[in-house]
């Protein structure tokens, strides 16, 4: 795209390079009066014909069982790979053209609990197109799954019931499912055996891979982000569970330092119920809202009590992929208890660059930068907190950026007592804690809300397109709940925006990974003129004591820093991996032309080598889906080129 048309398109709309503007699907015009129905059986016979219809190959009776604008979401069920087939026509192509056909052999009802009974349910966010949904369970060539459909009466077909959506996912490889329940260990060999080790003794010896052993899985954790922690932790814990050995690497020398290294006062902003990791969930008296120190600590314990093998003060200094043998040689430096530096090679048949979702620090090259004689200059992921600023010697402070971030730093500078401004370049989505986690996760993730997986599992059905949908109208109902909020920021002159095509937050994460703030209290100071805002200039040149404006407008400042994100994870593959390997694999983020996530957690373009990331409930859910990709490759099951 030409660079004036770049420029033309507003900030809250553009994309991650190269990736699709998700376009937001339609409510089908459809009879909505479903409560009278015996839902169970409306599921049962659109699930006979469905089944009949694939088991048949019976094209045109499989198009029939689908609304015009339907959507079949499926993640590892009937290829491996993810796709969201939108339409009777392409979801037929699809399966017409896939090497094994349907790899779905059965689906069933799930109603295993009370939360999977089939039941009246809507489709949109304001509860006036209705339909009846059900849990499902499926059984594909190699593995088990679950899967969500929501079913609407086609107008258009004398009232039949056919598939809005179909969401399938893979949960387990046949004869491969996890160690866990009625499949755990028994953690001990009785008998007499001399010489046997206890199970420290073997938990040393597995955790350093001594004897010649090597992990098949090599997760870089933290190796080069502030930003990382929970995607290594989470894959290696499901990888762990499928009995594939692996090894996370970390440069700090505790697990949980990325995050305890980062700037003093940082609390997540998503609340526990959402940030659940896999098989140890948060303990019922956990806080609503996460302290950066405690997770950091909860991160320590959880590679712990899973076992996880985990080398900190480690390095990669080199790395090479042999294309024949189909396996890394990657050369390491380990920093021991003793302080001495211990080289290992080793050679995984994957490396997992899990260190976040975003990658190097966008840290903007300015003229004048290195003549700046103030206190501090710094990205954000450098900064650890403002000082105490007397009264009689109160310092300014500038924060350059206005997303989470941005807004949790100048609050900290505000509360010890600095003059602060924040230099806001482009709008900003916002939306009041409360207003926003009540909108869009309530019924969902709450307390006494669903088990964590099935409000995993329902979230993900919903298709992204359809998704964009929902949240034009969540949005708009969060701006009214956030009104005086909304206005007052306005008055201050900070400029807002309502996300991409006024779909909101969720949309400007998946879509540019930010851009957004979650007010947890630096709006109101900026209403009442506590933070001051420097509107829409670009700096021209960093002063000795301050910033100078294309406007012709300068700035003081003691402190300086740049809240202004980061770039895209590939680069950070380039450095650590090469120059190769950074034009081999694809870009991560953003949506592909089906409206599935990009490269993140699915094949990258090069064998063994995999990107991910994302929040904690992203890695929670995904960690499952790589390890599962993983483990299929290396029994044999799927090659890395399989559709």
């Amino acid at each position: 795209m030409a660079a004036a048309a770049v420029d033309s398109i507003p900030s809250y709309n553009r994309t991650e390079p190269g990736s699709c503007q998700l376009k937001a699907a339609e409510y089908p015009d459809v009879s909505t009066s479903p409560s009278s129905e015996d839902v169970d059986a409306v599921v049962s016979d659109w699930l006979a014909a469905l089944t009949k219809a694939l088991n048949n190959l019976d094209y045109s009776a499989l198009g029939s069982c689908f609304l015009s604008g339907a959507c079949w979401r499926d993640q590892l069920g009937l290829s491996w790979d993810y796709h969201t087939l939108q339409g009777p026509e392409k979801i037929v192509s699809f399966l017409k053209s896939a090497p094994k056909g349907s790899r779905i052999k059965s689906i069933e009802i799930d109603s295993s609990n009370s939360i999977r009974q089939p039941c009246v349910s809507a489709v949109d966010y304001r509860g006036k197109v209705n339909g009846v949904a059900s849990f499902l369970k499926l059984e594909t060539d190699v593995g088990r799954g679950r899967g969500l459909v929501r079913l609407l009466k086609d107008s258009k077909d004398n009232g039949r019931w056919k598939a809005f959506t179909l969401f399938t996912t893979m949960h387990e490889l046949k004869g491969y499912e996890e160690t866990t329940k009625a499949n755990r260990p028994t953690g001990v060999d009785h008998g007499g055996q001399p010489g046997r080790k206890n199970w420290q003794e073997r938990r040393t010896a597995t955790e350093n891979f001594e004897g010649g052993l090597e992990p098949v899985v090599l997760i870089l954790g933290m190796e080069t982000s502030t930003r990382a922690g929970q995607g290594g932790l989470t894959s290696a814990a499901r990888l762990q569970q499928l009995q594939v050995p692996t090894l996370i690497v970390d440069r700090n020398p505790r697990v949980g330092d990325n995050w305890r290294n980062r700037y003093h006062q940082l609390v997540l902003h998503d609340p526990v119920w959402y940030d659940h990791l896999p098989y140890v969930p948060f303990p019922s008296h956990w806080p609503i809202f996460t302290p950066k120190d405690k997770l950091a600590e909860w991160f320590e314990s959880y590679a712990k009590i899973l076992e996880l093998n985990v080398w900190t003060s480690t390095t990669v200094t080199s790395s090479a992929w042999d294309e024949e043998k189909r396996q890394w040689t990657v050369e390491l430096e380990r920093k021991t208890t003793s302080g001495e530096v211990e080289k290992r090679t080793l050679h995984p048949r994957h490396v997992v660059q899990a260190t976040g979702h975003s990658g190097e620090k966008q840290f903007p090259s300015i003229k004048g930068m290195d003549a700046f004689a103030g206190d501090r200059l710094c990205h954000s992921s450098e900064f650890k907190g403002a000082q105490m600023s007397k009264e009689s010697e109160k310092k300014k402070a500038v924060v350059v950026g206005c997303c989470n971030s941005g807004h949790d730093i100048a609050q900290d500078f505000y509360e010890h007592g600095y003059d602060v401004t924040i230099v806001q370049r482009s709008s900003t989505y916002v939306m009041s804690s409360k207003a926003g986690l009540d909108v869009l996760l309530q019924g969902l993730y709450e307390e006494g809300g669903p088990d964590t997986e099935d409000a995993d599992l329902i979230f993900m059905s919903i298709p992204n397109k359809m998704l964009k949908r929902m949240h034009l109208d969540a949005t708009e109902e969060i701006a009214k709940r956030d009104k005086d909020l909304l206005e007052g920021l306005e008055k201050a002159g900070f400029k807002l925006d309502k996300g991409p095509d006024d779909a909101g937050f969720f949309m400007k994460y998946f879509q540019r990974g930010g851009g957004y703030y979650i007010d947890v209290g630096a709006s109101q100071l900026i209403i009442d003129g506590k933070i001051k805002i420097k509107q829409g200039q670009e700096i021209e040149e960093v002063k000795p004591h301050g910033l100078l404006f294309a406007d012709g407008t300068e700035l003081a400042a003691d402190e300086i820093i740049f809240a202004t994100g980061y770039e895209n994870m590939r680069g950070t593959a380039g450095k650590i991996f090469g120059k190769e390997l950074a034009e081999r694999v694809k870009d991560v983020w953003g949506f592909d032309e089906e409206g599935e996530l990009r490269t993140m957690w699915r094949r990258t373009g090069h064998p063994g080598f995999w990107f991910f990331g994302g929040n904690l409930a992203l890695c929670r859910y995904f960690s499952r889906m790589l390890a599962l990709q993983i483990k299929a490759i290396e029994e044999g099951i799927m090659k890395y080129e399989d559709a």
